[in-house]
């Protein structure tokens, strides 16, 4: 038994975004938010609570290097078909002890939809690299 706890790298893991790896990936955040019913009878002194639902959202950093927002935008605008993708995530930090119990933490999203602003050129004097921040909201979690 080490006396360090090895816990888990958030910098361990990769993105994938309709099978194709987000190379310049930043920082990926997916949130599971249950919906939730509260009922209390005559005579319950506390309420009793159901999931009746869910809303999955989430977002991803990227230095922009690929351009697979214009071309969704695009497509919009060309068919007027709301945009889906898949993103897929895997957190896979080998040194931690969480991996050694229990391997990759992997999600899978289906029914991807934008749900942010979409920056479509951004200038600054000041500025350095180009960071796009892209939210999301998801249909299912598989």
């Amino acid at each position: 038994m080490s006396v360090n706890k090895r816990r888990i790298s958030m910098r361990e893991g990769n993105v994938f975004l309709d099978g194709l790896k987000v190379l310049d990936a930043v920082k990926c955040e997916v949130v599971f938010t249950p919906e939730v019913t509260e009922s209390r009878a005559l005579k319950e002194q506390g309420l009793s609570r159901r999931w009746i639902g869910y809303d999955i959202t989430g977002s991803i950093t990227e230095y922009r290097s690929t351009p697979w927002l214009r071309k969704a935008i695009a497509a919009y605008n060309k068919t007027g078909a709301t945009p889906e993708f898949t993103i897929s995530a895997v957190q896979d930090d080998k040194n931690s002890d969480y991996y050694d119990a229990n391997g990759t933490i992997p999600v899978t999203l289906s029914g991807v939809v934008l749900t942010g602003d979409i920056s479509l050129i951004n200038l600054d004097s000041e500025g350095e690299l180009l960071q796009d921040e892209i939210e999301f909201g998801a249909a299912k979690l598989t």
